[in-house]
Formats: C-alpha cells, structure tokens, sequence
C-alpha cells in the first residue's frame, strides 16, 4: 500500500492485525500479461467465481452487485464497464440490451470505437476461464481472453455510474490524490505554527520535518521521513518517503519519488516526474511535463 493509504487505515481505524493475505506474483524476470497471473494464481482461487481488480484505477465500485450480476446471466466472465469521452484508450465493449458483450476490442484506433463503453478494471471470472489461459505464458486478457469469450457468447457487461479515474497518467493519480484528501475529514483547516503554514487540504505522514517559513499545502502530500528546508512551497503534489528538499524550492502539481534529493531554489514545475533517488542540484528549474529518470543527477 502507498502512504496516504496506511495514513487513511490509520486514521480510520481499520485492523490491520489478524490478516492473512494469500499471494503469488510473476517469476523473475518473466512478466506474464494481464491473464498470465491470473493463471498463476490458479492454485490460490478455489472453485468459485472470483474477482479480478487492475491496480491503476480509482474506482467506487459495488463489488457484490457485480457478483450478483454476473451470477444472473450465466456468464463465464462479466465486465465492469464505464462510459468515457475517449474510448480509444481502453478495452472497448459493444453490448447488447440483456448485458451480453458481442465484441471487445483493446484500443482500437481513434474514431473506430465500437461505443463508448470501455472496462473499468474490475471483472468477474469463472473457474474454467483458467482453462483458456496457458501456463507459464505472457498472456492478455484484453487481447486473447475477453474476444474468444465474447465470440463464444459468454462474456456479459455491468455498467458503472460512480467514481472512475484511470490513475495510469500522471494527472489522474494526482487527480485520485486530491479526492481522497477531500474526503480525509482530518487537516480541513489550513494550520500555522509559527514556524510553517499547511495549507488543508494536506497529508503528513510519520517523521516529516518542516523547516521555518515554509507553506505545504493545499492538495499535498508527504511521505515518511521527508525532510522539507526552509521557505519552501509545495502544492498539489506528492513527495514519496525520504525525500529531501533544500531551502526555497518551489513545488507544483508534481510527482517526486522516493529517497530523491531536490536542491536549493530548485522549481518544479505542472508534470514533473521525478523517480526514486534522483538528484536535482541547486537553482535547477524544470519546465512542465519534465520526467526525471531514477538515479539520475540534473544540473
């Protein structure tokens, strides 16, 4: 889990003891697709229908009345599905009025999309779908799996009609970000110690040291053990754990990953990306959408 996760658990209260979490995970340096995992958890899923969820989505999703969709129609696999202003990025759904999918094709060139329909991330698998996906083989679901069902008359639809962000991009899992600070009902209130200035909404995590005259905030959040200098501003940003930060930076709508350095009178710009243990030394001004690679020094 990322930080502002375990900040949300923390603060919600969630156990987070007497958990047993059963996993299996690709073979070194032998990705295995979007159905090859699936695959090789074979032995983990049991003999019932099963949920399948992407990792990179934000999504308000009612999981058991997609269960109990699926179990109406007789389906071997039914997808979550969403409607969008541009399909052509996604895996894109034709469906039928009683819920059967008739075709599925993944990114299709733009302006040939079947509808506007496209998978939302999260569907629901039978058992023998397995059966269709060889072992130890990179696989897609999207591609190979989802067609084949649908050309068989087994693949169904269950359109969402809440929350849907496809945190894949950098501006939509800073957007993710920012709704969930909204919904934290801690920090509403920007806070002044004398010192520093938090502009709400803000996300701390344990360890963060703020120097005199900084502002963090609104829309910010911090990992564990980030080190911020003096008169410093950060906004709508996240500063992954063991971040350093020098004196008189300026942050804005960026991404900065974990144990990375930011310099002295550094300006990060709307896009940046800055990877884990990169060093940006002192005065350096990125422009918008700049991408610094991981270890990497900019002068």
């Amino acid at each position: 889990m990322n930080h502002l996760t375990e900040f949300y658990i923390k603060q919600n209260r969630v156990p987070r003891s007497g958990i047993t979490v059963k996993y299996s995970h690709d073979p070194p340096k032998k990705p295995l697709g979007t159905a090859g995992p699936v695959k090789h958890a074979e032995r983990l899923i049991g003999h019932e229908a099963f949920l399948v969820l992407n990792g990179d989505i934000f999504a308000d999703i009612n999981y058991k009345e997609l269960m109990e969709a699926h179990a109406k129609t007789g389906a071997l696999a039914t997808l979550s599905l969403v409607k969008v202003e541009d399909p052509s990025r996604y895996g894109v759904a034709e469906m039928a009025k009683n819920g059967q999918i008739e075709r599925f094709i993944e990114k299709p060139h733009k302006g040939t999309e079947l509808s506007k329909l496209i998978n939302a991330g999260v569907y629901v698998l039978n058992p023998e779908v397995l059966q269709l996906i060889p072992k130890n083989k990179a696989v897609s679901m999207e591609r190979e799996i989802f067609p084949k069902l649908a050309s068989q008359g087994k693949l169904y639809g269950h359109l969402i009609h809440g929350l849907w962000i496809d945190i894949g991009k950098p501006e939509e899992y800073l957007q993710a970000n920012r709704i969930v600070l909204e919904k934290l009902k801690l920090n509403r209130e920007s806070q002044g110690t004398g010192e520093f200035e938090l502009k709400a909404p803000v996300a701390l995590d344990r360890g963060v040291k703020i120097g005199k005259g900084s502002t963090v905030g609104a829309f910010a959040i911090l990992g564990k053990n980030v080190a911020v200098g003096k008169n410093v501003q950060i906004r709508d940003s996240v500063i992954f754990p063991g971040t350093r930060i020098g004196d008189s930076a300026r942050i804005s709508g960026a991404i900065v990953g974990e144990e990375s350095i930011i310099g002295e009178n550094v300006r990060i710009n709307k896009g940046c990306i800055i990877a884990d243990h990169a060093k940006i030394l002192d005065g350096v001004s990125l422009a918008k959408d700049t991408s610094v690679c991981p270890a990497k020094e900019v002068s």
